[in-house]
């Protein structure tokens, strides 16, 4: 490896831009290495094993010949080489596949193996399924609870203009006190006293949301005649 001339043709016709000589000679390290590398393929000795196996591929790639005797008594019976075997040429044209086993596992574990993994792609795949059928599940019970939650504030809604409408109607007559205390809309501002009154006879009542109304509506329809999704007082 003796240095270039700097004067030489080679020297000057070299592309000299930033960054290539750093790319030539990463390219000649890997170069260099690969070359080592199939050097020492080739000089390496083999193990016992892997003679073995070519010598075992070598005689399994070769045809038989006359001095085999299971292939000797076949010719003196009528086969020809490239014939399937039986009367009409039914059978098999190839010999029968070695299946070398080269592992240490004993007899029986490849097929344990496989069925552990099938086992457990099941397992995986019903864990999917739970999930999904769980993530339905959740879906179905946010829009019940939704759809519910918007029955109740409708239902809300309703009870306070059927509240309202009746203290009007009430004070129409010059009812001053409402049959139940729930029947007319509590006032914003009052006096505490009276708030906690309000707040005692309210937690008396176990009347559920959608009872009241029912109670209320009935009460204005026969008390007033007037029902407030018509907004008409009838005769």
């Amino acid at each position: 490896d003796e240095e270039e001339d700097y004067m030489s043709d080679w020297f000057i016709q070299q592309d000299v831009r930033p960054g290539l000589p750093m790319v030539r000679r990463v390219k000649e390290a890997l170069q260099k290495e690969e070359k080592q590398k199939e050097a020492n393929e080739k000089n390496r000795q083999k193990s016992l094993k892997e003679e073995e196996k070519e010598r075992r591929d070598l005689v399994l790639g070769s045809a038989l010949g006359n001095e085999n005797k299971g292939f000797a008594l076949l010719q003196k019976m009528g086969y020809k080489s490239g014939q399937a075997l039986g009367r009409s040429g039914e059978g098999i044209v190839e010999p029968i596949p070695l299946n070398i086993k080269t592992g240490l596992s004993g007899l029986g574990h490849e097929e344990l193996k496989k069925r552990k993994a099938e086992e457990k792609l099941e397992n995986y795949r019903q864990k999917l399924h739970m999930k999904k059928q769980a993530n339905e599940q959740a879906a179905d019970q946010f829009r019940i609870r939704f759809k519910t939650k918007q029955e109740e504030r409708k239902m809300e809604g309703d009870l306070r203009k059927s509240q309202r409408a009746c203290q009007q109607l009430d004070m129409q007559k010059d009812i001053g006190v409402p049959k139940e205390t729930w029947y007319w809309l509590e006032p914003e501002e009052e006096d505490k006293k009276d708030e906690e009154d309000n707040e005692d006879e309210c937690t008396s009542s176990d009347l559920s949301v959608s009872e009241k109304l029912h109670i209320l509506t009935a009460y204005l329809r026969k008390e007033h005649f007037y029902c407030i999704w018509c907004g008409t007082t009838y005769e």
